[in-house]
């Protein structure tokens, strides 16, 4: 029977490499997942505040579907939290929607046509491409500077064409950890600006940062066509319950793609309601849990970063935020960066992600492994490694 050509671009590396790890698990191999970036599977969980708000919600009947466009009064609360980081938006430009990859979904198809160029930073999250090209565009990777976390605008600049749409950025990023600046976003803006392109920004990662201060692409944005992807898996520890928003800048240049786009929300009907409610309260209940699992994962990152750099054959850039490493594999007995993760997968039990993955030109060489276990399985996990890649 036949199946669409544009499935056919569908990737998911993170997730793809599970099968091998279970013909491993199959010989009697025990596996140390580090692979997928879900913090609730590695012991922490959103508080009993927001648990009780789920439940309460479901209890009191809220089992209805909601608005398309979200709760009023949870996008009241979201406009509040990007407004402190710097726009200046009300509840009507934003949409809630189920998980950012939804988001995304939207956003890419509202916007690209056959042919179309996105310009994504090297490397990217897997299904930034794979939306493209499912809506028929062309992904096309520009370099970043993981050493000192900035965008190559020269790069950036050579990559655009007549048939570019679009500039996505993703900071924190997934998979290398980079955070971008003040003056970096100020620059990405201003390209945007210069050649009329849409800047999509997610900051899923947004309060996940260990060294300095995180500033939002809202701070620089002005009337710029700046749309801001987010959530609630990762800093709120909500991956399970898939929820998510889109918010749109105060911009007459989004006034199209503003219109329209929630014709895609009132298709899909509307997310879970007694989930909105646990994410209502989520951001306005306590906040200290935060504070206290970036603490946790900093120590984490500490650990992995500082080993792996002791190892032969890899180098780790420093991640700013979120909660992945991204080592360079220097060590010329393995062809690619998928052999690499195979073989050690296969010899020593250690599952990570190869980079190429991530995008062939700048994920090559790479693999990526995130620091959310416990320091424990993390030091046994690099032992493992050390033993794999000096054997």
């Amino acid at each position: 029977m036949k199946v669409s050509k544009k499935v056919a671009g569908v990737e998911y590396a993170i997730r793809d490499i599970v099968l091998a790890a279970r013909k491993v698990q199959q010989k009697g191999i025990k596996v140390d997942y580090l692979n997928i970036g879900d913090p609730v599977q590695f012991g922490f969980q959103p508080p009993d505040n927001v648990k009780q708000a789920l439940i309460d919600a479901i209890n009191k009947g809220e089992n209805y579907y909601s608005t398309s466009e979200g709760l009023l009064e949870l996008r009241q609360e979201i406009a509040k939290k990007e407004n402190a980081k710097g726009l200046s938006i009300s509840a009507d430009e934003i949409l809630v929607t189920n998980g950012v990859s939804e988001g995304l979904d939207m956003v890419i198809s509202s916007i690209v046509e056959e042919g179309d160029e996105v310009l994504l930073p090297g490397p990217y999250y897997p299904p930034y491409a794979s939306y493209v090209r499912l809506h028929g565009g062309v992904p096309v990777e520009f370099a970043v500077d993981l050493e000192n976390s900035t965008p190559d605008i020269d790069d950036i600049k050579s990559k655009i064409t007549s048939k570019t749409v679009a500039i996505c950025l993703i900071s924190p990023n997934n998979p290398t950890g980079v955070v971008f600046n003040e003056k970096s976003l100020k620059e990405l803006v201003e390209i945007a600006n210069q050649h009329n392109l849409y800047i999509i920004c997610d900051e899923i990662y947004d309060q996940i940062i260990f060294d300095e201060k995180f500033v939002g692409i809202g701070k620089v944005a002005g009337d710029s066509p700046v749309i801001v992807l987010n959530g609630f898996s990762k800093v709120h520890l909500m991956s399970g319950w898939r929820i998510g928003y889109i918010a749109f800048n105060n911009s007459p240049k989004l006034d199209a793609i503003r219109e329209n786009l929630p014709k895609l929300a009132r298709v899909r009907i509307a997310t879970s309601l007694p989930v909105q409610h646990a994410a209502l309260e989520s951001l306005k209940g306590p906040q200290n849990y935060i504070s206290n699992f970036v603490s946790e994962i900093k120590k984490r990152r500490d650990l992995v970063v500082k080993r792996l750099n002791e190892m032969p054959g890899l180098s780790c850039p420093n991640p700013k935020g979120a909660f992945y490493a991204f080592p360079k594999i220097e060590d010329n007995r393995f062809r690619t960066d998928k052999e690499f993760v195979t073989k050690l997968l296969e010899s020593k039990g250690v599952l990570t992600v190869h980079g190429s993955g991530f995008g062939e030109k700048y994920g090559s060489g790479h693999f990526r492994l995130v620091y959310l276990p416990s320091l424990e399985i993390l030091d046994s996990a690099m032992n493992k490694i050390e033993e794999f890649v000096t054997q």
